[in-house]
C-alpha cells in the first residue's frame, strides 16, 4: 500500500452477552498460531470456548487471563500471564515494554526471529489453503535493514502526554503506556530511495517504513512481471510512483504506464516521480469504471490491508492482463482476493513473503497471477 494508512482501528464496544469473564485464569496448553498475532486456545467443558491468546507460543502450557468476553461470546481473548512449560522458541523480551498489559505495538518480542519467519509462514499457508484452496510451500523471507528483527522502523506514531513525554497504545485499548525508547524504531531517518533512485513523498504520506522494503518489493515485482518493452501496464493504488516509475523505464517511450491513485497529494507527487507516465487521481475502482477499458499487458496490484475486493479484481481481468503483480500486507485479504482471481481463469503462479515487520505478525508478500 502507498497511499497514507489509516490509524489503527479501535475495538467497538460491543453490548455484553452475559457475566463477563475478564480477569479469570486458566491453565491451558497453547495451539496453533492465528492470523492477528495470537495462538488458539480450546478450553475443555464446562467452558468449551476458543481464546485468542497473546504472548503464548505453540506447545506451551500458560496460565493465561481473560481479557475481553463474557459468557454468551463465541470466543474470547487472553493474555499469557504466566508461562508453566515454555518453548524452546521462547527468548526474554528485548524491550521492556513488552508484555501482557504493556505495549501493544509488538506481537512476537518473546519468540526468536527464525521462530517468527516460521510462525509467519504457517499464517501465510494456513490463509492461503482455507480461504483460496491454495497450497504454498514457500518460507518468510528476511529482507536486509534491520538490526537482529529491532531498529527499522523509519515512521512511527507516538501519543503525546501531559508532561510531554510520549507513549504508545496498549493492545486494543485507548490506554496509554510512557515510553523512552521503542526498540524498533530506526535510530537515523531514511531517505526515501529505492534502487538508488530517490522519490518525493508528503511529510505525511507512506513510505514503506521498513528500510529494505523498496528495494525488496520493486525487484520482486520486475523479476515476476519481466515488463517488455512496448508494453502496457497499469498501476493501481499506484501512491507516489514507486513501481509505475521502474515500470516507465522497462516499457520504453514505445510503451505505456497509467497510475491510479486515491490520495490526490500522492497522485500529484508520483507525476513528479515518474516522467513518463498517465497519472490519475481518483478511487480505483470508480476511475477504471469509466476510463482505460483497454487491454493492459500488465498489472500492479498494491491495495490497503483490507485488499482489492472484488469490483477492482473483477476491473482488472477484463483488461485480459498476461500478468498480475499483487503486493499484499494482510494474507487474509490477499487470500480472498485470489480466489475471485481463480473465478475468472487467473492462477498464482509464484509468491514470496517477506519479513518487513519484525516482532509484529503482519507479513508482506508478492503474488504474480496469470491466465489459464
Amino acid at each position: 500500500m502507498t497511499a497514507p494508512r489509516r490509524p489503527a482501528r479501535r475495538p467497538r464496544a460491543r453490548t455484553p452477552k452475559g457475566r463477563s469473564r475478564v480477569g479469570e485464569r486458566f491453565e491451558a496448553v497453547v495451539g496453533p498460531v492465528a492470523h492477528g498475532g495470537h495462538c488458539v486456545v480450546r478450553l475443555p467443558e464446562p467452558e468449551s470456548r476458543v481464546v485468542f491468546v497473546r504472548h503464548a507460543l505453540p506447545g506451551e502450557r500458560v496460565l493465561l487471563e481473560i481479557t475481553e468476553g463474557t459468557e454468551g461470546d463465541r470466543f474470547w481473548r487472553g493474555d499469557a500471564v504466566e508461562v508453566l512449560e515454555a518453548s524452546p522458541d521462547r527468548v526474554a523480551a528485548p524491550c521492556p515494554y513488552a508484555g501482557p498489559g504493556r505495549c501493544g505495538g509488538c506481537d512476537f518480542q518473546h519468540v526468536t526471529l527464525p521462530r517468527q519467519r516460521g510462525l509467519k509462514t504457517e499464517v501465510v499457508r494456513e490463509q492461503l489453503s482455507r480461504l483460496a484452496g491454495i497450497a504454498w510451500d514457500g518460507e518468510v523471507e528476511a529482507v536486509p535493514g534491520d538490526d537482529h528483527g529491532l531498529r527499522w522502523r523509519t515512521r512511527q506514531r507516538y501519543v503525546p502526554l501531559r508532561d510531554g513525554g510520549r507513549g504508545m497504545r496498549k493492545h486494543r485499548s485507548n490506554d496509554v503506556v510512557p515510553i523512552e525508547d521503542c526498540l524498533i524504531e530506526a535510530t537515523e531517518p531514511s531517505g526515501h530511495t529505492a534502487l538508488g533512485r530517490h522519490f518525493e513523498v508528503a511529510d505525511d504520506g507512506f513510505w514503506q517504513v521498513h528500510p529494505g522494503a523498496p528495494d525488496v518489493l520493486v525487484t520482486t515485482v520486475l523479476e515476476m512481471l519481466r515488463p517488455q518493452p512496448g508494453e502496457s501496464a497499469l498501476d493501481l493504488y499506484a501512491g507516489v510512483g514507486l513501481f509505475a516509475a521502474f515500470l516507465v523505464e522497462a516499457v520504453g517511450r514505445s510503451g505505456r504506464v497509467v497510475a491510479i491513485e486515491g490520495d490526490d497529494v500522492a497522485s500529484a507527487l508520483s507525476a513528479t516521480n515518474c516522467p513518463g507516465a498517465e497519472v490519475q487521481a481518483g478511487d480505483v475502482a470508480g476511475v477504471l469504471d469509466s476510463a482505460f477499458d483497454e487491454p493492459f499487458d500488465l498489472v500492479v496490484l498494491d491495495p490497503p490491508r483490507e485488499g482489492a475486493r472484488r469490483p477492482v479484481v473483477e476491473h482488472v481481468v477484463r483488461r485480459t492482463p498476461r500478468a498480475v503483480a499483487y503486493v499484499a500486507c494482510d494474507p487474509a485479504a490477499l487470500a480472498r482476493d485470489l480466489a475471485i482471481f481463480a473465478e475468472h481463469g487467473y492462477a498464482l503462479s509464484a509468491l514470496r513473503a517477506f519479513d518487513l515487520f519484525p516482532m509484529t505478525h503482519h507479513v508482506e508478500c508478492v503474488a504474480l497471477l496469470t491466465r489459464g
